[in-house]
């Protein structure tokens, strides 16, 4: 009987399950998308119900589509969208309040009453800045805003995980057959409230922040078994990995070597840098982080660039102007005019991630002249993705003092050839994409398979890695920096946005 490995991600906009043969080819894939919730301007939520229902869908229409059953999945690993909190009741299984997703910037008056005026407060042992981005503040907001929660919290009751803890505690029983409450080090590097050197929640953040520590799951490294799947299609499959989706596709990308590093263009924009055993503090605004964690091996760290708004900005075209009607249209727009005719589009929905950490930024358009038409703005829109590439990059060079030469990249937007030769241009470094683009699942299929011998060691994973296209830079020198010239400038009109008077 053919053996296989599942990899359930669960992102930002969709999940999906797709399961993987030893080549580390796709063998079958099943998505649904949920929906993306509102309530007011900054604040970004999803359903916890609707992704468990979702997640159980596309597990069985991944495996009906490959005509599998159990029986033919040897584990099960999660990558999920990092930072995105949910809170839920472990007696009844309901969460509490939606999920309050990594983009929403209501907490903003949390950080800057935890931060006391500096926002590097914990960094020295979080590897991260005070910033809406992280899951703390989100599970702190809960608790002081939805009625009872804190008491029910206090008590004992409530769980708190990123989306990842969320799945793995349904997939393995629940409420009703005392489900796993774990996490990996990569995910609970994105609170806020886990030491980078011990691996451990601080009690001492997590105080500050109210939160309870019976809330939080156990951390555990990112390859073994945690549980097994309860009743469903997946009954007695073991869940052997988890990832945060940054480094699951660090990890599908094999960046196992100290200084390989990969981009991925999904709703935002993550690039990761191996450092190896080495934490590396940023002076230059990127994150440390967790890279992975196999086993009982030590932690590797990366540093990281967070953006975040690349692909959402070609949806927001699309859903919002109706200027496209699907994203693949964006690039055939772009492509009927020769540049971006002087306009530039800096996407600080959500203020602005690294290098800058602005959450006072908001979107802008700048330059524009009657000259400009539709055509410019998709071009405008696709190198804004490039433009943030570019402003990482150099953060990530002056960080690691070693010049990167090449890039792998991954994600839904890697399929526009023009964006990936504009990156390359405007980074003047090769761009190189694999031959399976969607590496995150295959990073937490990578994970799960190694922790149960499914793939033998990092050997066998790397034997599996293939180049599917190669970009090289081809812009004159001048003419790339007074292009990123312009877009610095652009950056400058976002910032000072948000004050009292805009909320």
């Amino acid at each position: 009987m053919a053996q296989y490995i599942a990899s359930i991600d669960q992102g930002t906009t969709s999940t999906r399950c797709m399961i993987f043969d030893k080549s580390g080819s796709v063998v079958s894939v099943d998505q649904k998308e949920h929906e993306q919730i509102f309530p007011r301007a900054g604040w970004v939520e999803h359903d916890g119900k609707e992704i468990w229902n979702n997640t159980r869908e596309v597990i069985g229409g991944a495996l009906s589509k490959a005509n599998l059953n159990s029986k033919n999945i040897d584990a099960v690993g999660i990558t999920n969208q990092r930072e995105t909190a949910i809170v839920w009741d472990k007696n009844t299984g309901e969460p509490v309040y939606n999920a309050i997703v990594w983009q929403d910037t209501r907490t903003q008056k949390i950080v800057d009453e935890l931060a006391q005026g500096d926002n590097d407060r914990y960094k020295a042992r979080v590897g991260l800045p005070l910033a809406t981005y992280f899951s703390g503040p989100k599970v702190r907001w809960i608790l002081d805003n939805v009625e009872g929660a804190r008491e029910r919290a206090e008590a004992g009751d409530l769980l708190f995980g990123n989306t990842d803890a969320w799945v793995l505690w349904n997939l393995t029983g629940g409420a009703e057959n005392g489900g796993v409450h774990v996490t990996d080090v990569t995910n609970a590097s994105r609170t806020m409230l886990m030491d980078l050197s011990t691996l451990q929640w601080d009690e001492g953040i997590a105080g500050d922040m109210g939160i309870p520590m019976s809330m939080l799951p156990e951390i555990r490294s990112s390859s073994e078994t945690y549980g097994e799947c309860s009743a469903g299609v997946l009954d007695g499959v073991p869940v052997a990995g988890i990832l945060g989706d940054q480094q699951a596709a660090t990890f599908g990308q094999v960046c196992f070597e100290v200084g390989t590093a990969k981009n991925t263009y999904g709703t935002g924009n993550f690039m990761l840098l191996n450092t190896g055993e080495e934490q590396i503090p940023s002076e230059n605004g990127l994150l440390t982080t967790v890279c992975y964690k196999i086993g009982d091996n030590k932690p590797i760290y990366a540093l990281e660039g967070s953006i975040a708004v690349t692909g959402s900005l070609v949806q927001w075209m699309r859903d919002n102007l109706g200027i496209i009607k699907s994203a693949p249209e964006i690039e055939e727009l772009a492509n009927t005019v020769d540049d971006n005719g002087g306009a530039y589009f800096v996407p600080a929905f959500s203020g602005l991630f690294a290098p800058h950490w602005r959450s006072d930024a908001r979107g802008a358009l700048v330059g524009l002249t009657r000259f400009v038409n539709k055509g410019h703005l998709a071009r405008a829109v696709l190198e804004a993705t490039a433009f943030q590439t570019r402003e990482v990059l150099d953060a990530m060079n002056a960080d690691s003092g070693v010049p990167l030469k090449e890039l792998r990249v991954d994600g839904g937007m890697v399929g526009n050839e023009t964006l990936m030769q504009f990156q390359a241009d405007i980074l003047d470094v090769e761009v190189v994409r694999p031959k399976v683009a969607e590496t995150t699942a295959l990073g937490a299929a990578y994970a799960a398979g190694l922790a149960v011998g499914y793939w033998a060691d990092e050997d066998d994973l790397r034997q599996n890695w293939g180049e599917d296209k190669r970009w090289t830079p081809s812009m004159d020198n001048d003419e790339r920096e007074k292009q990123y010239r312009n877009w610095k400038k652009a950056v400058t009109k976002t910032l000072d946005w948000v004050d009292a008077d805009v909320d």
